[in-house]
């Protein structure tokens, strides 16, 4: 092959290349576009969360320092979308106390929720010999001794915006739930004998 057939085939093959690589930017500028505009016009509001219930499957112990406990929570989620569903694709539930994790964050599966719907979760949040600070302790015991102990129930996830069979990209879903509990009296090695969830709740979200 002479030299300026190959100049001419190199030539050709950068065209080819350049005109392929432009073309792939402007379909990825289109659906970006098309995508922005759909999300504008629609406009999704998040999903509302509540915390319905929390209940105790064995008393909080409190060791020196290390916390002990396992409770189920009812935690509840709205769409309040009349045209956008919303996939949930990871969710991770846990406790803090003090701004503290106190429980193991356990996954809840994926979830579509549909428009206008509600969907009901009820996971069981365990701690065993969870190391805390010194303070965190000594501060639960003194909210023991005064009769309450207020949590915070939280959900951090991501979620998608779905429109017919357009799917958004993935979004981060923070939800905290203030959970305050009524206390019994502290029993042997600092064990709650009785904590009561006062009432449901509503949560802030964040999306």
């Amino acid at each position: 092959m002479s030299k300026d057939k190959h100049h001419k085939h190199e030539h050709h093959l950068r065209r080819c290349c350049g005109c392929m690589a432009s073309c792939l930017l402007a379909l990825v500028l289109i659906v970006a576009f098309v995508s922005l505009v759909v999300y504008l016009a629609l406009r999704p509001s998040k999903p509302s969360f509540y915390l319905q219930d929390l209940q105790l499957r064995r008393p909080i112990s409190l060791g020196d320092p290390s916390l002990t406990a396992s409770a189920q929570v009812t935690l509840a989620s709205r769409n309040p979308n009349d045209r956008v569903g919303i996939f949930y694709k990871r969710l991770d539930v846990f406790v803090t106390y003090r701004d503290e994790a106190v429980t193991v964050p356990v996954s809840l599966p994926p979830q579509y929720q549909g428009h206008r719907d509600f969907t009901v979760w009820s996971p069981v949040l365990s701690a065993e010999s969870v190391p805390v600070a010194a303070y965190v302790a000594d501060a639960m015991k003194q909210d023991v001794a005064a009769g309450f102990v207020a949590l915070q129930v939280k959900v951090d996830g991501r979620v998608k915006w779905k429109v017919g069979s357009w799917v958004s990209g993935s979004y981060h879903l923070f939800v905290s739930c203030p959970a305050v509990l009524s206390a019994g009296y502290p029993g042997v090695n600092n064990t709650v004998t009785s904590l009561k969830f006062a009432q449901p709740t509503g949560c802030s979200v964040e999306v």
